[in-house]
């Protein structure tokens, strides 16, 4: 069993050889591989702000598209890679409002800012640091967004706490994350495939759920759910026909949802609030294709 620190390292380094390549994905293996690829990923090719060279095909969802981003609010985007939902955001709250991207990797940030420059956006930044201790004071944003990106952090009530402590009264979150229902095949959980599609770090729906119930958020709703569909090519490396056939057509699932909830505007801020060490199944075997 991995300690948090070495998961966080592990996926540090996986993502800086991402940012440093171009046409890799999270989603799934080589880039050759488009079945593969496109196990996660949702097309943001049409939407208002989509900046092509920021998109490096890491997502699960499009939370910015259920955000409710006005003119002039501060967005927030946790884990914002190379910077394709911030100028989404970015888009939608106009010269007047702000951005603000944390990544835990120095070379998605580097990406980013370059991305920025390029698009000349000043009230678009990025700050390197860890989600589960956002480097950002109390009750700064409007919005807060994320993209398949909690599946990838250890203490994921951690970073829900903290997502309550950085949003204003009142403000609220969009966030697009994998979960599980049922229990996946050991091998299918922590193949390099299934790794890369954030799948070994998920959890239950149900567990995912309640650590946002539990931590003062109201009008908690699922925007978005869509059943990730993985390919035969995947599963028949490691089931035979019964038990493929028994997972495609069982309860199990790995799911893609959109997950709305809402500061309550009484609300105060939980400037300090212990971290909860928690012990992850997150990391499998890893191969140089993981995301991790």
């Amino acid at each position: 069993m991995k300690t948090s620190e070495e998961l966080k390292k592990i996926v540090q380094n996986k993502y800086s050889e991402i940012a440093n390549q171009e046409g890799s994905s999270c989603c799934g293996g080589e880039s050759g591989s488009p079945e593969v690829y496109s196990i996660m990923t949702d097309d943001y090719s049409q939407v208002e702000g989509y900046a092509a060279e920021a998109d490096l095909g890491l997502g699960c969802g499009l939370p910015t598209q259920f955000a409710k981003i006005k003119k002039g609010n501060t967005v927030i985007d946790l884990g914002s890679g190379a910077g394709n939902d911030c100028f989404i955001a970015r888009y939608e709250t106009g010269e007047t409002g702000k951005v603000i991207g944390i990544d835990f990797t120095e070379a998605m940030i580097r990406k980013a800012r370059l991305n920025a420059e390029k698009l000349g956006f000043n009230n678009v930044e990025f700050r390197q640091g860890d989600i589960e201790n956002m480097p950002v004071s109390d009750a700064v944003a409007d919005v807060i967004v994320s993209n398949c990106v909690l599946n990838l952090v250890p203490n994921k009530e951690k970073v829900i706490q903290e997502i309550y402590r950085t949003l204003k009264p009142g403000g609220h979150f969009s966030i697009s994350d994998i979960v599980l229902v049922g229990e996946l095949p050991d091998a299918l959980k922590t193949d390099a495939e299934m790794y890369a599609g954030c799948v070994a770090g998920a959890i239950q729906k149900d567990l995912y759920m309640g650590y946002i119930n539990q931590n003062g958020f109201e009008n908690v709703t699922i925007q978005k759910e869509k059943k990730i569909n993985i390919p035969d090519a995947i599963l028949d490396r490691y089931l035979n026909a019964s038990e493929k056939d028994q997972f495609k057509t069982g309860s199990t699932g790995i799911f893609s949802i959109s997950v709305f909830a809402k500061k309550p505007e009484s609300a105060e801020t939980k400037s300090e609030i212990p971290a909860v060490e928690i012990q992850s199944n997150f990391c499998g075997p890893v191969s140089s294709k993981s995301c991790c």
